[in-house]
């Protein structure tokens, strides 16, 4: 008799293995062998070692931008302290347009060290992707629309990052509800939703129209790792998706913020000069990168000491957020309702 509980036992576990191996995971935990679909997305000022490290350990990824590092050898040394804590997959985020001053350095570094995957912004992709390919590291590349994915899929992107409307930072302006739909009916690459998303109900949603897996930013600002200040953390906390604006004041193309004061003061779109001097045949390159250099300083001052001029970049997603918690506490909440969703 003992024999034959055994034995049903046995091949109750089997099936119970067997029917675990037949339910398909989503494609990026797939692509990149993680627990959970997310990447923690690359914020500029926000993103670091030590989110990544938590990123990682709490069976999801994380990219960092490279130009949150002066210099390719900080770079060097960030990814190589990642790797001596942890072993499981990051990546990093490359500008690869001629703003970029960088650029190549950065690029040669990624390759070198053999980082998992690199999400490209803002410019062409192609020698990224030759050169990333050629060291065995995946490229992902933001994309707002089709005709653009359409391009970076035949250069041979690994997967499309969909950046929709709701995203924080430089967003889209088409809703995920259709931009999800319109690449999966045209690309055949894996498509990464990015924007809007800050509960496992709405990760759950994502994937049922289409998402191989989500990049996820504002709702890790107001983490115990993040090393901005308290009180941009706490603003994640205070504020709210109604609270997000989009402002042209930072880079000269429109930027998510929230709507502190100091923005309501200082407005969100160009005055009649800086509009004129961006039309302008002659300088409009200078001054653009200016506006780019002088909206970054603001930024980062806004990002680690809080004055009356504060400028905090954030998506709507921090509709919520609720407190400051470690990154562990935040990627459990997430699992947990994306278990309980229908």
């Amino acid at each position: 008799m003992y024999s034959y509980f055994k034995l049903c036992a046995h091949s109750k576990n089997m099936y119970l293995r067997i029917m675990e191996s037949t339910i398909s995971k989503p494609e990026l935990c797939e692509l990149l062998h993680i627990d959970f679909p997310i990447i923690m997305a690359p914020m500029f000022l926000v993103s670091n070692i030590e989110m990544i490290i938590a990123a990682v350990k709490s069976g999801i990824t994380g990219a960092i931008p490279a130009m949150n590092y002066r210099t390719t050898d900080e770079l060097r040394n960030a990814i190589q302290d990642i790797k001596k804590a942890v072993k499981g997959p990051f990546g990093i985020n490359l500008i690869v347009n001629k703003s970029n001053f960088l650029y190549k350095e950065q690029l040669k570094v990624c390759c070198e060290e053999k980082i998992d995957f690199i999400i490209t912004s803002l410019g062409s992709p192609e020698e990224t992707i030759i050169e990333a390919h050629k060291a065995g590291v995946k490229v992902f590349c933001d994309v707002t629309n089709v005709k653009y994915a359409l391009k970076v899929e035949e250069l041979g992107a690994d997967a499309l990052i969909a950046v929709n409307k709701e995203a924080g930072g430089h967003a889209g302006n088409i809703s995920y509800k259709e931009l999800i739909p319109q690449l999966k009916k045209a690309c055949k690459i894996p498509v990464i939703s990015a924007g809007g998303v800050g509960t496992g109900s709405g990760i759950k949603e994502m994937l049922s129209i289409g998402a191989a897996g989500l990049s996820m930013g504002s709702i890790f600002i107001a983490s115990s790792e993040a090393g901005v200040s308290d009180e941009y953390k706490q603003a994640c906390v205070d504020y709210g998706a109604k609270d997000i604006v989009m402002t042209t004041k930072l880079s000269g193309t429109p930027c998510s913020v929230i709507n502190t004061p100091y923005v309501q003061e200082i407005g969100t779109t160009q005055n009649w000069l800086e509009k004129l001097l961006s039309k302008n045949k002659r300088l409009k390159k200078w001054f653009k990168a200016f506006t780019f250099f002088k909206g970054m300083k603001s930024l980062q001052k806004a990002a680690f000491g809080s004055t009356y001029k504060t400028v905090w970049c954030a998506g709507p997603s921090i509709e919520f957020v609720h407190e400051i918690k470690p990154i562990k506490e935040i990627v459990e909440r997430l699992k947990s309702e994306y278990g309980n969703a229908n």
